[in-house]
């Protein structure tokens, strides 16, 4: 078979849908309405057609947090978009994360922001800490520009699993802009890629690797170098954190 129509049958079935452009949500966000305001707060995208929530990776990622973080509090926020194989969609996500985020940052200002994503909710994630719309791109509806830096500041981490490559992103949708993490984002910020996965190693074959972030070992790499951001140290978890608890 051919090379190049294998890997776009192994891609297709990895991960059926990312396209999105995204970055500053029409519209003022509004204050926090909760009693009280976490220390943390993980606003993960989940994956293509994970149900509601923040899908199997996430909920992965998350478990090893809170392991690492003994005594500070962490909420979690399920991104609210489609991820189905309808492309367009997925700036829904991208106007939600950004949404979520400047509500944070105002109503909770001392609130540390983790945003993540997996596969198509990576894509929504790395769009919404882009710093620079492609000369000549039409912005989805919802969308104004770059999330303003003052906000942006409020955003302690990002982790970003099996984020699509350019081929997959041509492949999918032609349209669809490059994702590129802002410049205020980018030390900050971990994208983990397991070799073979065809999501995101170029030429990767394995589609196996594409669904195995959350038992890998590849979660709790993730945590810690969000623990390392947050600058606080941690414990070794004694056991394995990364069961899943919940499926996606």
């Amino acid at each position: 078979m051919n090379r190049n129509l294998t890997r776009a049958a192994l891609a297709t079935a990895a991960l059926a849908s990312v396209t999105a452009a995204g970055w500053q949500a029409v519209g003022v966000a509004s204050a926090d309405t909760t009693p009280a305001c976490s220390d943390i707060e993980v606003v993960f995208a989940r994956g293509t057609n994970e149900a509601p929530g923040v899908g199997v990776t996430g909920q992965a990622f998350v478990n090893a947090l809170e392991a690492r973080v003994p005594g500070r509090s962490v909420d979690v926020y399920g991104v609210n978009y489609p991820a189905s194989l309808s492309f367009p969609d997925a700036a829904q996500g991208v106007v939600d994360a950004t949404d979520r985020v400047e509500s944070i940052a105002a109503g909770c200002p001392n609130t540390k922001i983790v945003l993540g994503g997996y596969s198509q909710g990576a894509a929504v994630a790395g769009y919404t800490v882009t710093d620079d719309v492609p000369a000549g791109y039409a912005l989805p509806q919802g969308i104004s520009g770059p999330i303003p830096a003052a906000v942006g500041s409020h955003i302690a981490a990002v982790v970003l699993f099996g984020t699509p490559q350019p081929y997959i992103l041509g492949l999918l949708d032609h349209s669809a802009p490059p994702i590129t993490v802002g410049a205020a984002y980018a030390a900050k910020t971990i994208q983990l890629c397991d070799d073979g996965d065809p999501i995101c190693s170029p030429g990767g074959l394995n589609r196996a690797a594409h669904s195995a972030y959350a038992s890998n070992g590849t979660a709790d790499q993730a945590a810690q170098f969000v623990v390392d951001q947050l600058g606080q140290p941690a414990p070794i978890p004694a056991k394995d954190v990364s069961s899943i608890t919940s499926g996606g």
